[in-house]
């Protein structure tokens, strides 16, 4: 297993689901991982975040459910394609592709994808993780 950062994470089958993912995928998981970690650390009205693993891959949310599950994980219809999901029955993706239009790629309502060779926007996605960490509370 590669090296991840324990720093939150004290369960060993989220960890697994890491290692077996390519070093520059996983760079972005992690760099995503964080980024969910930094923007829950800094709203005020995010309690202590939840990791846990759902469909097979390691999911973040508010212990107070402030807001929807996000989920990261390899794409399974595109090799080489990593993406941040949320619930397709939320209307974030729709609010996301409102304000950003053509600046992120999506999977129809239900996440946002990186390949291998795209930068993370991270102002995009902090502002794309406070809305999911929110959206039960705006």
């Amino acid at each position: 297993m590669k090296m991840v950062d324990q720093k939150r994470s004290k369960n060993n089958v989220i960890l697994n689901t890491y290692g077996n993912i390519s070093n520059v995928l996983l760079k972005k998981l992690l760099r995503l991982r964080a980024l969910i970690y930094d923007v829950a650390d800094a709203h005020p009205d995010v309690g202590n975040m939840e990791e846990s693993l759902k469909w097979g891959q390691p999911s973040y949310v508010a212990e107070d459910k402030t807001g929807t599950p996000i989920r990261l994980g390899m794409e399974k219809k595109a090799p080489g394609t990593i993406g941040l999901y949320v619930n397709c029955s939320t209307t974030l993706i729709e609010t996301i592709k409102h304000i950003y239009g053509d600046k992120l790629r999506y999977d129809g309502n239900r996440g946002i994808l990186f390949d291998i060779a795209d930068e993370i926007p991270e102002d995009i996605m902090r502002h794309a993780i406070e809305l999911a960490l929110t959206y039960h509370i705006r």
